[in-house]
């Protein structure tokens, strides 16, 4: 494949997975080596593409940053609780993933690894839909700080490839109570500050190796993952409204030794 159309179809996985519980890291992990495209620029590009998943996720939820963003809100999700409920969920991914940045880098960024990841993380999903609490939140206004904390712990989880962030997250807030829209509305805010933060390091670390000719492929990549998230954050939300995570587990445990059969 030529690196434009690379680019193509690693932004297209990169926006369809990144917010749905099947993990983008370990995703792209696996179509990069599918493709051949490995290597420090590879994962400068995969952390590029991310910002525009971001950038998608931001605008579809422009309504709720503005809430926070407003000092006189005092109730609900909003103002500064909004902030302090955000910074709760954050503050524990972003604290581990500076601690073992290199480590998760140099050890956990692999099929094998990626694949036990899905498959473990796909009998998770389906035991806490089979045993989690009665919902007891249907918006996220109603989210408290034990729920967030809460959360915030499960994210920790998704440092490691192939657990998925949002699929941790989502799983965080059935367990904590909120129903499957809330959690999953509450996990695309709850992406902005860890992956902004991660993708910001990131590409200020790879900056350097950056050249000229990486312009338009980026650029592709960027605009592609853009579009693919914002459709795939559009259809998921829809998507729980009928159904349960059961079908995103299964594929997740199917997939798994597929990979382990074709990378390793």
């Amino acid at each position: 494949m030529s690196p434009l159309w690379v680019a193509v179809f690693l932004g297209v996985v990169e926006g369809l997975t990144e917010f749905i519980p099947v993990s983008s890291t370990g995703h792209l992990i696996i179509a990069g080596h599918l493709v051949g495209f490995t290597g420090a620029k590879a994962a400068t590009f995969e952390v590029f593409i991310q910002l525009g998943a971001i950038l998608a996720v931001a605008i579809l939820e422009r309504r709720r940053l503005a809430a926070l963003l407003r000092p006189s809100a005092r109730e609900g999700f909003a103002g500064p609780r909004g902030c302090a409920l955000l910074a709760a969920t954050s503050v524990p991914a972003l604290a581990v993933g500076w601690l073992l940045h290199d480590w998760i880098k140099e050890v956990l960024f692999g099929p094998v690894t990626v694949a036990w990841a899905l498959g473990v993380g796909g009998i998770v999903i389906l035991a806490v839909e089979r045993w989690r609490p009665q919902p007891r939140l249907g918006n996220i206004d109603a989210l408290g700080w034990r729920e967030a904390i809460q959360i915030g712990l499960f994210q920790v989880l998704a440092l490691w490839p192939g657990v998925s962030r949002s699929g941790a997250t989502i799983v965080g807030g059935l367990v904590a109570g909120l129903d499957r829209r809330a959690a999953a509305s509450y996990s695309f805010l709850a992406a902005i500050p860890v992956m902004g933060v991660a993708t910001i390091y990131d590409l200020w670390k790879a900056w350097p190796t950056l050249e000229a000719a990486d312009t338009l492929p980026f650029t592709i990549g960027f605009v592609v993952s853009f579009l693919a998230a914002w459709a795939a954050v559009r259809s998921f939300i829809a998507i729980l409204g009928r159904w349960t995570l059961r079908p995103f587990a299964w594929y997740r445990i199917v997939v798994a030794p597929i990979v382990l059969l074709v990378m390793v």
